[in-house]
């Protein structure tokens, strides 16, 4: 038989000559919050998030915590919005300085449901009061010395969660912060403990380590290393910062109140690998193997729906139980223009998923609420991922926690923890940042022991104020933001008993004072709390709403365990289309009415899908 001219008997037809151009791996690595635009078309992606270090403790502070680090791959198209978290703060105390350290920012990216949350801050030692063991975290801080039962703090990332050292006998050395790869090491009569080991990848083409914790310290001794992956050294006098962009925990410093701070966690940081895009040449066999592996890129149709106005809201932040703990933050809501065409990947007439984010759940005594859960509009079965994301809130701080970032923001902690939580509703994928509404919780009052209020998508949640004992009240969680403008007064059945206003923040309580009212669109009340009261329940978010829940008041934990911290509201979707639009959604839980000013509207209080025609 004749052979071809590539030697071959086969008929000439699998050559050299079958061949396609298509690309290599670009890497990009995103080391601020913001776009990440992709070459168009759908693409197989590789990705790598990597949140936050805590701070360093001080006076004999344990290390900080490193981050989470979380990968993966997905298919995607246009632009991912991404959030990078800032690094926690090493704890300080000149004058007007908190000291104590904060554990490290979220890094997110919303349309992936991706987050990586920050490290653990370092223990602060018992010279100042009152004194902080190792925080919680995705690996826990280092616990501080010189107190009989110092822990470092827990990890709460899964396998990745490595807890930070234990101190060494009174007097002497601090644990190291936990890495993403190992725990910190305890503090010993010598010296502090090193930082745990982060985790090694190699999405950039090399291998690169990333969320060491920080090293431990001691007032006489010399330094004490972080942990491969950006973890700050402790030091007797003041403490590094982890490196930037690599999630490291801060070091800690063995200086007393007064003298040198701990060391700032590393920044956090996001890395995408767009599989096959630069020039090049496949054969056809090496099409097929990326075909069957998942990773050859896809260029799907997609379909425009003309919209009278959409408006879509995450679930509220829960809370938890505390003497002066923070409101959960309302979901984070998006209202878009009363013409808007919503673009979606899939085929005309497909079936189109759409998410009702849960309300963030109560949790226990002295622990950080959960956050709310995402609401999407996305696209059918076959797509890329969403286009639509309204966040959930951010869960209400207790401890030594900070309020949690979140579609709105949760309230602070009102003994030691101040910080109230960021709105991130403005960082989403595709058009919804412009439509976004969140903001920041209330602040908590330290002198005050009140805690602040959730933040609302219609303003922010108030502070806790007064003095220590009664009067005034902790903080008023945040208006929630009314929607009739756009979707206009359609009522009960489509708004429900809130009447169109939604995502109103949780109040925060105070201890031996009235708790702070829950802001209109569903938040949760924070109950007045009589003096000496060992549990009292604040109220959960209205159910979809996207309200914040309420903070529990507890001056201990409590006996029973049906006590606990209070649940966020659910999430709506509410679509205004034309008349002429022929509308479905399933499952028969959500509806589809007539509404005045000849529209239809299809209102989802579960999950489902909607089809359009």
């Amino acid at each position: 038989m004749p052979r071809n001219k590539s030697g071959s008997a086969n008929g000439g037809v699998l050559g050299a000559i079958n061949t396609t151009s298509f690309g290599k791996n670009k890497v990009t690595s995103k080391t601020s919050s913001g776009d990440i635009t992709l070459q168009p078309g759908t693409r197989s992606i590789e990705y790598l998030a990597v949140g936050a270090g805590g701070g360093g403790g001080i006076d004999n502070g344990g290390g900080g915590g490193g981050g989470a680090v979380t990968c993966g791959t997905g298919n995607v198209c246009g632009t991912l919005a991404v959030t990078i978290g800032a690094g926690g703060v090493g704890a300080a105390f000149p004058a007007g300085a908190s000291p104590f350290s904060t554990n490290g920012g979220v890094t997110s990216i919303p349309s992936l449901s991706i987050c990586a949350p920050g490290g653990g801050g370092g223990g602060t030692s018992d010279g100042i009061s009152p004194a902080l063991n190792g925080a919680p975290g995705a690996s826990g801080g280092g616990a501080r010395n010189a107190c009989a039962g110092s822990t470092g703090g827990t990890g709460t990332f899964g396998s990745q969660g490595n807890g930070g050292g234990g101190a060494g006998p009174p007097q002497f050395g601090s644990g190291g912060g936990g890495g993403a790869g190992g725990n910190g090491a305890d503090g010993t009569t010598s010296n502090g403990g090193v930082g745990g080991v982060g985790l090694e990848k190699t999405i950039t083409g090399s291998p690169v380590f990333y969320a060491g914790g920080g090293g431990g310290s001691n007032e006489t001794a010399g330094p004490v290393a972080g942990g491969n992956g950006g973890g700050g050294t402790g030091k007797p006098c003041g403490a590094d910062a982890g490196d930037a962009n690599t999630g490291g925990g801060g070091g800690g410093s063995g200086s007393p109140p007064g003298s040198s701070p701990g060391g700032t966690g590393g920044s956090g940081i996001v890395i995408v690998k767009e599989l096959d895009k630069a020039s090049g040449v496949w054969s056809m066999q090496t099409q097929f193997q990326k075909q069957t592996d998942g990773l050859w890129p896809r260029f799907l149709p997609t379909q425009t729906i003309a919209t009278k106005g959409i408006f879509m809201v995450g679930g509220g932040g829960g809370t938890g139980i505390a003497p002066s703990g923070g409101g959960g933050g309302g979901g984070g809501l998006i209202l878009t223009p009363n013409s808007y065409p919503l673009t979606v990947c899939g085929a005309a007439g497909s079936a189109i998923q759409v998410v009702i984010g849960g309300g963030g759940v109560g949790v226990g005594w002295n622990t950080l609420g959960a956050n709310g859960f995402d609401t999407t509009i996305g696209c059918d079965s076959g797509g890329p991922g969403t286009v639509l994301t309204a966040k959930g809130g951010g869960g209400g701080a207790a401890s030594s926690a900070n309020g949690s970032p979140g579609g709105s923001g949760g309230g602070g902690f009102g003994e030691g923890g101040t910080t109230a939580g960021t709105s991130i509703q403005g960082s989403q994928d595709g058009d919804s940042g412009s439509f976004g509404f969140g903001n920041a919780g209330g602040a908590g009052s330290t002198p005050a022991r009140a805690g602040g209020g959730g933040g609302g998508a219609g303003g922010a949640g108030s502070a806790g104020s007064g003095s220590i004992g009664p009067g005034p009240a902790g903080g008023a969680g945040g208006a929630g933001k009314d929607v009739t403008p756009v979707m206009g007064s359609l009522g009960t059945p489509f708004f429900g008993p809130t009447n169109g206003t939604f995502a109103g923040g949780g109040g925060g309580n105070k201890c031996t004072a009235p708790g702070g009212a829950g802001g209109s669109g569903g938040g949760g009340n924070a109950v007045p709390v009589a003096p000496g009261s060992g549990y009292a329940a604040g109220s959960d978010g209205a159910v979809n709403t996207g309200g914040g829940a309420g903070a529990s008041y507890g001056i201990s934990a409590p006996s029973s365990p049906a006590d606990g911290g209070m649940t966020g509201g659910s999430g709506r979707v509410i679509i205004n289309f034309p008349s002429a639009s022929t509308v479905s959604v399933a499952p028969g839980t959500n509806t589809v009415n007539p509404s005045p000013g000849c529209t239809k509207t299809a209102v989802f209080t579960v999950s489902g899908t909607l089809t359009v025609t």
